[in-house]
């Protein structure tokens, strides 16, 4: 395993010299914080162990929702919340693709052409479920952009987490999807084509010559809906992957490991130093920005809701106590320190 910010120390210079012409300044921002997380240059914390009284300066991490080794309580928190969330139906994954033709246009305008992903995704995904044909009823989803392949390439889509049901709020009643069957794929498609194109006219952006007549959308049954929670929640909050992943850096070359979603097989790729900072920090959204929502049932505002479909589906309800984060150890004795001054870093003083 390779330390990720000894990389970006190595090839900052490298880097900045070859991509500066498309760099933004989220991925700017993105190299700094990554760069002084766990340094006096995040702040430090003052511990004091409770049994043996040692006493030191704790670097604190940066924080940034990019960074490899940041947010992993953020991305307990948030698989604690959605499981609390799930129902006993079956559950689907719904992944809409954006062509390889479009995704130029997508790195050129990212805050509008994401928010016109998510927008057609999820209206699509509505209207289907409200059709009497199909299930006639208001689901709930969760959906998640990712904008990576395994590889790391830059390959924007949304993953949707659907329950297999949804409210009919006229007969005031759950309908429940038959067996293992959401939608046809095929159609989905054709409605997510048509909705997105006519969403680019609308904002004034030019449809890319050569836009394909057919674009992809996958739907998969996930049984209980927890694995696909498990997956998602894994790049949502600490950046695209992981420093176990990362395998070597020699010569200037940096080698990690993936695997390849056809064949299951664990494969690697190399990299210079710098095209391995490139396919990483391509893939920072905009500031502020939102990865993941959720909509129908399973929204914020719609607690209540949730609330009277768990009681028809017998959901028990089990309290789930806060995740508490973690504690500093004391290196002599192993007892838990007690945080007792702050520093603020240099650069944030005066």
């Amino acid at each position: 395993m390779v330390d990720f910010i000894s990389l970006v120390e190595q090839f900052q210079d490298a880097f900045i010299a070859k991509y500066t012409n498309r760099l933004l300044p989220c991925h700017l921002n993105a190299l700094h914080a990554i760069r002084r997380c766990r340094t006096a240059d995040s702040g430090e914390l003052r511990v004091r162990c409770t049994e043996c009284g040692q006493a030191e300066w704790r670097p604190l991490s940066c924080g940034y929702r990019s960074c490899p080794k940041c947010q992993n309580h953020e991305a307990s928190q948030w698989l604690d919340r959605q499981q609390a969330k799930l129902l006993p139906v079956p559950y689907f994954m719904v992944t809409f693709t954006l062509p390889y033709k479009l995704r130029p246009l997508a790195w050129q305008f990212q805050e509008k052409i994401y928010a016109i992903l998510f927008a057609c995704t999820i209206s699509t995904l509505k209207d289907f479920g409200l059709n009497p044909k199909h299930l006639g009823a208001d689901m709930g989803m969760t959906a998640v952009l990712h904008t990576q392949t395994r590889r790391l390439d830059y390959h924007p889509h949304i993953h949707v987490i659907v329950p297999g049901g949804g409210v009919d709020k006229l007969r005031r009643q759950w309908k429940k999807v038959k067996g293992k069957y959401l939608f046809n794929e095929f159609a989905l498609a054709r409605v997510f084509r048509g909705r997105f194109l006519a969403a680019l006219n609308q904002a004034d952006l030019t449809i890319p010559v050569g836009a394909p007549p057919k674009w992809v959308v996958n739907c998969t049954h996930v049984g209980n809906g927890l694995p696909a929670l498990k997956y998602l929640s894994q790049y949502l909050y600490r950046g695209v992957i992981s420093e176990k992943n990362i395998l070597s850096c020699r010569d200037g070359e940096v080698t990690f490991s993936y695997i390849e979603s056809k064949s299951g097989q664990k494969c690697t790729r190399t990299l210079k130093g710098e095209d391995f900072l490139w396919q990483v920090l391509q893939h920072v959204l905009p500031r502020g920005f939102r990865r993941v929502r959720d909509y129908g049932f399973l929204h914020g505002n719609a607690k209540h809701l949730l609330s009277l479909v768990q009681l028809i589906l017998r959901v028990m309800f089990e309290s789930i106590p806060p995740r508490p984060r973690p504690v500093f150890r004391c290196p002599c004795c192993k007892a838990m320190m007690q945080i007792t001054a702050f520093r603020r870093p240099a650069w944030m003083s005066g």
